[in-house]
């Protein structure tokens, strides 16, 4: 009995043996299945998020997007050359001087961009409270030990090394309302927690941003302010917060810009009583420009209309511009849109539209697959940044807007504040390095001149 009990024993342990790779491939995938599922699910009901769970790195950083940004850095490089050259030359006695500038902050913000993207996004976010604090008290230090340029009080020195606090807020208000819609982002989007939701996607963020623009706007910074506003509503819409407060705070907006204006056209005396001179002069302005000297108030903008009409459909040609030549004053910052206009005419400023447009359409699909809220919300906030920046520049250029001195990114000469775009567009390619696990495609193979799934 025992030898026959042994010889089935025998015949067991060979059947499971037969049967256990099916057996353990089968396992595996439905161990693999469930533990996803199960930190798919931790993911979600927890409130701070974890990018492991459901995100893993893939591949390098987006080709598209860096491809749009050294465009748009050559393409600027070669412009603050052709239209600075003449101011340059006759003010600092070296023609290159400007272009040689901004080719050394390209070179270091490139070196900076390329640093962050291999670096990643996580250690910028463990220290994003600290950078809005710094950041904060460097507005507020501004105020008191800053240098003015012109009317306004933006600058402050650390040694040979100048800084615009108002720059850093941008990015740095970014990273802060991007951590709050991350760690609160379950409340954020409950549809039952409506206060909770409202308290955390919009009050805190529009408290952030109002103490930031009234810091930036103690400076007599007022284009700052209004790209800050600008940025924060962008955020607040794009957070996941009750859509109700930023329609209302829309409709708000555009009912404070018609009160400006009207009473700004209708009641100019008692309106100068309240506000400071630079900024009623400015609206006034382009609301009412008979009542101003061309040769004075409205020489920027007129120069600069100028040099848009003089290029026609083709341009003059690259260099040949005539504003240049002392008519449009330093055409190297926030006018060099004229320039471009005057040289390579209609042809050119579409081109420089056209990759805009190209950036922030890809910014939102790079928002659209990240592993988090943080890297969505502050991929938002960038390309909105860059976006909502060219496009007011744009629009005071060429007289739809009134002049409030608002830079072109990647164009205007700059120093610290084109550093701080790069790191912005080092951030921006970090997180798009991750893509979710659960959306990956088949990867396809080239037949012939058509590509074509695997089967």
């Amino acid at each position: 009995m025992k030898k026959i009990s042994k010889f089935f024993s025998k015949i067991k342990k060979n059947k499971k043996k037969e049967l256990s790779p099916e057996i353990a491939a089968e396992n595996n995938k439905q161990t693999a299945v469930a533990a996803y599922e199960n930190k798919k699910s931790k993911a979600d009901d927890s409130q701070s998020s974890d990018s492991a769970s459901v995100y893993t790195y893939v591949h390098g950083f987006d080709r598209p997007m860096f491809i749009i940004i050294v465009l748009l850095s050559l393409f600027g490089l070669i412009m603050v050359y052709s239209s600075s050259y003449v101011h340059a030359l006759t003010y600092i006695g070296n023609s290159a001087h400007f272009a040689i500038r901004q080719a050394i902050f390209l070179a270091i913000g490139m070196g900076l961009m390329i640093f962050i993207s291999m670096f990643g996004y996580k250690i910028i976010k463990v220290f994003t409270p600290l950078l809005f604090a710094a950041t904060l008290l460097m507005l507020i230090l501004v105020l008191v030990v800053g240098v003015s340029e012109g009317d306004a009080k933006r600058w402050i020195y650390f040694g040979p090394i100048s800084v615009q606090p108002s720059e850093v807020m941008k990015i740095a208000l970014i990273l802060m309302i991007a951590l709050i819609a991350d760690k609160y982002k379950v409340t954020i989007n409950s549809k039952k927690k409506f206060w909770r939701a409202s308290l955390y996607g919009t009050l805190f963020p529009l408290i952030l941003t109002g103490v930031a623009c009234v810091l930036v706007l103690l400076e007599n910074h007022l284009s700052g302010t209004i790209i800050l506003f600008l940025i924060g509503f962008s955020l607040i819409w794009a957070n996941g917060s009750p859509k109700i407060w930023s329609i209302a705070l829309f409709a708000t907006i555009v009912a404070a810009v018609v009160f400006v204006i009207v009473m700004v056209d209708n009641y100019p005396e008692q309106v100068k009583k309240l506000v400071p001179d630079y900024m009623f002069v400015r609206v006034d302005s382009w609301l009412n420009p008979e009542n101003y000297d061309a040769r004075d108030e409205l020489w920027q903008t007129l120069q600069g209309q100028i040099a848009i009409g003089s290029g026609g459909f083709f341009g003059r040609g690259f260099g040949q511009s005539l504003q240049k030549h002392l008519f449009v004053s330093m055409p190297q910052n926030d006018f060099i849109f004229t320039i471009i206009c005057e040289e390579l005419g209609f042809i050119g400023a579409a081109v420089v539209i056209a990759l805009y447009v190209a950036f922030v359409v890809r910014g939102f699909y790079i928002a659209k697959n990240t592993p988090d809220v943080f890297c969505s919300v502050t991929a938002v906030g960038i390309s909105a940044h860059v976006g909502l920046q060219a496009l007011l520049n744009i629009g005071v250029v060429t007289g739809v807007l009134p002049n409030t001195g608002i830079s072109l990114p990647f164009f205007s000469a700059g120093g610290s504040s084109l550093v701080i775009l790069f790191f912005e567009m080092g951030l921006l390619l970090a997180i798009s390095k991750y893509t979710p696990v659960y959306e990956k495609t088949p990867k396809k193979r080239r037949r012939w001149f058509f590509w074509r799934k695997e089967n």
